[in-house]
């Protein structure tokens, strides 16, 4: 399927750090969609997520019928099986790395970051408008920023020439972590600190300054 007709579904760009991520991936590789915003922590938000997502859930891939699908839109969730589902369906884009090294690595920390540091999500939650000062880091997040910082620093490192990203070009596994970028710049957090030579905070502002990103900031800015 080339260029088909998507619509995606997600929560308040402020809030929805899963939204973030195939939202961000579609607008690089220039995927045109439809974007549904539903509002997150008002009275009536489960009911209208339900009215789109069997899982309950935001984000959402609305994928237009095609003669296979004559009975209505292919219905996908979960951010990361949106990314595969997308890689698939836009091979000829490279939303995932060329190389089949670099492919499983990229897959590998995707993975991690979809199932993984839960002590950070917990602690430090996407708010994309708000920068505190300071911000009390509990070991278990510093062990999450920890790991966080190594993997950036490693795959930019062995991966990243060509490019500003984790693998050069802009991938499914820079999708996956956008939101962390955020989430360091909103609690504050020096990056130094956790073993960082440099690396891993100009990834960051790399991430923080591009196109994509200022336009979802823009767009949260526009929900206050």
């Amino acid at each position: 399927m080339q260029d088909a007709d998507y619509e995606l579904v997600i929560g308040d760009k402020r809030w929805s750090s899963w939204s973030l991520r195939p939202w961000i991936l579609m607008k690089v590789f220039g995927i045109p969609f439809r974007e549904t915003l539903i509002r997150l922590r008002w009275t009536g938000t489960t009911q209208e997520i339900a009215r789109h997502s069997p899982s309950g859930r935001v984000p959402l891939l609305k994928a237009a019928p095609t003669p296979e699908r004559e009975a209505g839109p292919l219905l996908v969730w979960d951010s990361l099986a949106i990314i595969e589902f997308l890689a698939e369906e836009h091979n000829d884009r490279p939303l995932w790395p060329v190389s089949r090294e670099q492919r499983a690595v990229a897959r590998s920390i995707s993975a991690e970051m979809h199932s993984g540091f839960y002590s950070l999500r917990n602690h430090m939650p996407m708010d994309f408008l708000n920068v505190h000062a300071s911000w009390p880091a509990e070991p278990g997040v510093e062990d999450d920023i920890r790991r966080i910082v190594a993997i950036w620093m490693d795959c930019r490192k062995r991966y990243g020439d060509g490019g500003d990203f984790l693998f050069g070009g802009f991938s499914g596994a820079d999708a996956m972590y956008a939101p962390v970028a955020t989430r360091f710049r909103s609690y504050s957090v020096d990056l130094a600190n956790y073993g960082d030579d440099g690396t891993a905070s100009r990834y960051a502002e790399v991430m923080l300054a591009s196109p994509e990103m200022v336009e979802w900031g823009n767009g949260a800015s526009d929900e206050v």
